[in-house]
Formats: structure tokens, C-alpha cells, sequence
């Protein structure tokens, strides 16, 4: 199929070649061998003049001038599809979509196995592919047409259509024999004198409760910072440090560790987690069935409730 003399087929081509920046990759994404990958690929590159993608070792690059097409490539062939298959039905049933999601560690670690069971269940051949949220991802919304939808805590200020999935809140966790956990609590002095085990959200973006302990005055003597809070129950198990993190999170990864949760001294401070996605993509039957299915699954959590303090 052409239009204005251009071939669709070859506009396909390009963005799956502009996504997964590789060849391979890219053919078994839209159901294409590797030499009719590599022939899409020559073609294409006569037409731009460029060769859009570069090896580097055994993998490839793009190029710069790759690089600027993705976001209106892909904006321009979702308009196309969506002009062309209005009445388009999704049957999750027999779909073999495949899905990319960017999202926190920790929001895998609570949204991951709901979501598959429910996925499992519903939409069988259904493919999920998580990646890690980039750097720049805040700084323009060509970071969300690079994946369906993007999960992470709000305040981060990404731009985009966006909508709250479930909240939770900030709990203390230590080793059950940290000396300052005598009585089973700890208080803001106890803060304030013990290493810290932190979660570096890297930009501007401050965790609400580190917002709050900055407001109480409490000087934490930070000794590790991790990319994520997914280890710091690893990093905080069998030493002095202490970890302020979400309680999901604490119940899921610290119990098992054999970690105290403890009521944090600063009261309650609440997190929450949203859904943001980029507004190309919400007039799609697959999109918003995964829209709606992430809600429910979230939804479906249960609720955060107090710690229960030693007696």
C-alpha cells in the first residue's frame, strides 16, 4: 500500500527499526525475516541519505539524524493507523501484542505479578517488555513514544496524559538487632545518628519523605545510595544501616529478609504512584485495554495499613 508515493509498508519498517535499533529485532517485531529487514533498511537509507543505523561492536546505533525522527515517525504512522482502523477490535483473548512499559523497580516489584496473572489469564499471548525510566525522561514527551505507558511516583513533573494508580506510604526498616532498635521504635534522634541506606532519584525530583525529614531538620549521615529502592532491604539486612521506603515494599522484600518495619517517626507520608502515557497513543483499542487493565490490577491491592508496634 503507497501513499503520496511513499510505501507504508516501508514507513512500518522504519519505525520498528527506529524502536528496537536492531535489524533482527525489528523483522521478528513485525513479522519480517532479516533479509527483507536489511533490504527495507537500504532502501531507506538511499531515501534519507543517512544510514540511520551504525554497528558498534555486534549491536547497532542510530544516528543522530535517526534519533530526531523517531518521536514523528511515530506520531505520524499512529495517526495513519488510527485513520485507517477506526472500527479496529482488540480481542485480548487471541492478541499477540507486544506491550513495552517503563517503569521504577519498585513498581514492578508490586504491579508485576498481579498484572501477569491477570495478563496470563486474560490475553495469554500477550507480551510485556519493562524497561528502566531514562534520565531525560521528564524533559520532553518524546521519551513517552518510545513505550505504552510509563509508571513511576508522581512529583517527578513527566509531561503527557497521566492518571493516580495507588498509593502507599513510607516505613522505616533495619535489622531487628540494630542497637538503636532496643524497644522495637525509632525516633528522629535515632534518624539522625544512624547511616542511611537512600535511594538517589537523581535530577531535582526529592522523595516525599526525604522532603519531609529535610522540613524536620533531621541531618542523615547518608552511607550508600542506589539507583532504585529495591536493594536497599538487601543492603540494610545484617547491618547498622536504616532505609526509609514504601511499606509495599517492606512487607514484600524486607519481612522475608527478616527486617524490622518500623512507624516511622516523621508520621504518615504518603506515595503515590501514577500512570502517565503519551496522548498519541490513548485512541488505540490495545491501549486502552492496558490502560484499563494496569487500574484494575492496581485497584486490586491491598490496602497499606499501620504497622503494629511492639508491645
Amino acid at each position: 500500500m503507497s501513499l503520496g508515493g511513499t510505501d507504508l509498508n516501508l514507513v512500518v519498517a522504519l519505525k520498528a527499526l527506529l524502536e528496537e535499533g536492531n535489524v533482527t529485532r525489528a523483522g521478528a517485531k513485525i513479522g519480517k525475516s532479516q533479509p527483507a529487514m536489511s533490504t527495507a533498511l537500504a532502501r531507506l537509507r538511499r531515501h534519507y541519505q543517512d544510514e540511520l543505523l551504525v554497528r558498534v561492536g555486534r549491536d547497532y546505533e542510530l544516528t543522530p539524524f535517526a534519533r530526531a525522527l523517531v518521536p514523528s515517525v511515530q506520531q505520524t504512522l499512529s495517526s495513519v493507523e488510527l485513520a485507517l482502523d477506526t472500527g479496529r477490535r482488540f480481542d485480548p483473548a487471541t492478541s499477540q501484542h507486544r506491550f513495552r512499559l517503563t517503569a521504577t523497580d519498585y513498581a514492578l516489584t508490586v504491579l508485576g505479578e498481579p498484572l501477569l496473572r491477570r495478563i496470563g489469564a486474560a490475553a495469554p499471548g500477550v507480551r510485556l517488555d519493562f524497561d528502566s525510566i531514562p534520565v531525560d525522561m521528564h524533559e520532553s514527551d518524546h521519551g513517552l513514544m518510545h513505550c505504552d505507558a510509563l509508571i513511576a511516583p508522581r512529583g517527578f513533573g513527566f509531561p503527557g496524559a497521566h492518571e493516580h494508580l495507588f498509593r502507599d506510604r513510607f516505613v522505616c526498616v533495619a535489622d531487628p538487632a540494630n542497637p538503636r532498635l532496643g524497644d522495637g521504635r525509632l525516633d528522629l534522634a535515632d534518624l539522625e545518628a544512624l547511616p542511611h541506606a537512600v535511594r538517589s532519584c537523581g535530577g531535582t525530583h526529592v522523595a516525599p519523605a526525604d522532603r519531609v525529614l529535610d522540613e524536620l531538620g533531621v541531618r542523615r549521615h547518608v552511607q550508600v545510595t542506589t539507583v532504585g529502592w529495591l536493594p536497599l532491604p538487601f543492603l540494610v539486612a545484617g547491618t547498622d544501616l536504616v532505609a526509609v521506603i514504601p511499606e509495599r515494599l517492606a512487607q514484600g522484600v524486607g519481612v522475608p529478609l527478616g527486617l524490622a518495619v518500623v512507624e516511622p517517626p516523621f508520621g504518615r507520608v504518603e506515595l503515590i504512584e501514577t500512570l502517565w502515557w503519551h496522548p498519541d497513543r490513548a485512541g488505540t483499542a490495545e491501549h486502552a485495554w492496558l490502560r484499563r487493565t494496569l487500574t484494575e490490577v492496581a485497584a486490586g491491592l491491598p490496602p497499606v495499613a499501620p504497622v503494629a508496634a511492639d508491645t
